[in-house]
């Protein structure tokens, strides 16, 4: 009995188990969201692999130094007519050879042209760092901005379910009042159509939620079908600063030396610059130091040896000797013949290379005269890039400062129209509580009830908007500021 027992117990445990686990769901918090997406986001992943690219190109330049060494090996099999590779005369017979050459060769001074190269590369390097920083402020401010909206949404759907709460005890009490034959039944048809009309409402709401969350999980690459929830903390809890403490003169200047688009700019300039001085340094004479290591080894396959033999002579009759008085004499010379006394055969392969040992070393200096003006021209190329970075760093600077006076001037009509729209809420909230007594005394009718609840409930989402609209505005000039973002 107990064993039939035990695996029924078991399943409930793990049924329990699940069931907590779901109760217990993990809420996102704002900074939360702003950590994952920046770690996970697929476009600052390849922000970061273009940063390791830029090291990559830095590290190489920094190798680009030092003397390069190769060391190369060839051998063949040769057949034919062909040059002996050790003594160089042409020979014709079949055989093995091969060449070895150790070479080195490195640059005394190229008028800095290395250095001011490895230079603007680093400066690539850190502006690569500052545009992945840049790229990663930017997914946090909209990464906020969507979970404020969620927040907004939630909030929305709160409201609207509070509406549709109110509407249907509204029409249950109404539908009370028709039965009993106080009431017509109009009163009933028209809070009907309210009922309606707010389930509508809290649909809509609903589906703004699960939108701004599917947007978020976009952002910080979540799969869509995970479960996600955020945190969420009342909008009169989230700390805002005084908008007297973020005067945007203030702001813009703690955001140009913050900023990382202007330290990527800073950077850009540093290596326009570098190139610049790379360039000029090109245009000059190059003085580098060679030199090389080699040997070669042979291997003849059936090479004969010949002896010569005298045999005989033969009268040479294009020349006299003159004896003088008229008297000339013939000119004999020997003939010889070849005998083959057996076949060469090769020294040891260790023998030869130390036998064929050469070295060499040198100087070489190397003076552009005329190459098409391409490099004149990259030097050019590279001033015009300096002021076209310049007036970059210029535009940026300026839309920066633009762009604090727009969210300073943003943050202060939200915070006159978040004042205005509580001040709305409250009167409306005052005129449906006046309106809800009349009706209950039958001094008003359903659709003057109607339109109050309906008034009240603009107002609530219109203060709910204003609210967190003005939130997001102080929070754009905290995160000028360089606060960063905090709910």
């Amino acid at each position: 009995y107990f064993c039939s027992m035990r695996y029924p117990v078991f399943i409930v445990a793990v049924l329990l188990h699940f069931t907590l686990s779901a109760g217990a769901q993990k809420k996102w918090t704002l900074a939360e969201c702003i950590q994952y997406a920046m770690t996970n986001n697929i476009t600052v992943k390849q922000t970061d692999l273009q940063t390791k690219l830029a090291e990559l190109t830095y590290k190489q330049s920094i190798m680009g130094k030092y003397p390069s060494v190769s060391l190369s090996a060839s051998p063949s099999f040769n057949n034919g007519r062909n040059q002996d590779p050790t003594s160089f005369s042409l020979i014709t017979v079949s055989y093995l050879s091969a060449n070895l050459q150790l070479q080195s060769s490195a640059e005394i001074f190229n008028w800095y042209s290395k250095r001011n190269t490895i230079a603007a590369n680093q400066c690539e390097v850190e502006a690569a760092k500052a545009g992945t920083e840049k790229l990663k402020n930017d997914i946090a401010l909209t990464v906020a901005n969507v979970y404020l909206q969620i927040l907004l949404a939630k909030e929305q759907e709160k409201i609207a379910e509070v509406q549709l709460q109110q509407s249907q005890a509204q029409l249950s009490n109404t539908r009370k009042l028709v039965d009993a034959g106080v009431l017509p039944e109009l009163n009933a048809s028209e809070l009907e159509a309210q009922v309606a009309r707010d389930s509508a409402t809290v649909i809509s709401a609903e589906g703004a939620v699960t939108q701004n969350i599917l947007n978020l999980k976009a952002y910080m690459a979540i799969d869509v079908a995970e479960q996600f929830e955020v945190d969420t903390p009342p909008a009169n809890l989230i700390p805002v600063e005084k908008i007297g403490d973020l005067q945007p003169d203030a702001v813009y200047a703690m955001a140009i030396a913050n900023m990382p688009q202007q330290r990527v700019n800073g950077f850009k300039l540093k290596a326009a610059k570098k190139i610049a001085d790379a360039s000029r340094g090109n245009k000059y004479p190059t003085i580098s130091l060679f030199g090389s290591l080699g040997s070669g080894y042979v291997n003849y396959f059936n090479f004969p040896e010949y002896q010569q033999l005298p045999t005989g002579t033969t009268t040479i009759t294009t020349l006299k000797a003159d004896a003088g008085g008229g008297v000339f004499y013939n000119i004999y010379a020997p003939v010889f013949t070849q005998e083959k006394i057996g076949t060469i055969k090769s020294d040891a392969f260790f023998t030869q290379l130390n036998r064929n040992f050469r070295q060499q070393i040198g100087i070489n200096i190397s003076v552009p005269i005329f190459n098409g003006g391409s490099l004149r021209t990259a030097y050019e190329r590279s001033k015009v890039n300096i002021k076209n970075q310049e007036l970059q760093i210029q535009l940026d600077d300026q839309k920066l400062k633009q762009d604090i006076y727009q969210a300073y001037n943003a943050a202060k009509v939200a915070l006159e129209k978040f004042n205005a729209s509580k001040k709305s809420m409250q009167t409306a909230e005052r005129s449906f509580s006046f309106s809800q007594k009349r009706y209950d005394v039958g001094l008003l009718s359903t659709f003057e009830l109607i339109t109050n609840q309906n008034n009240l409930f603009r107002a609530k989402l219109e203060y709910a908007l204003d609210q967190f609209d003005y939130v997001f505005k102080m929070k754009v000039l905290e995160f000028y500021k360089g606060q960063g973002l905090k709910l």
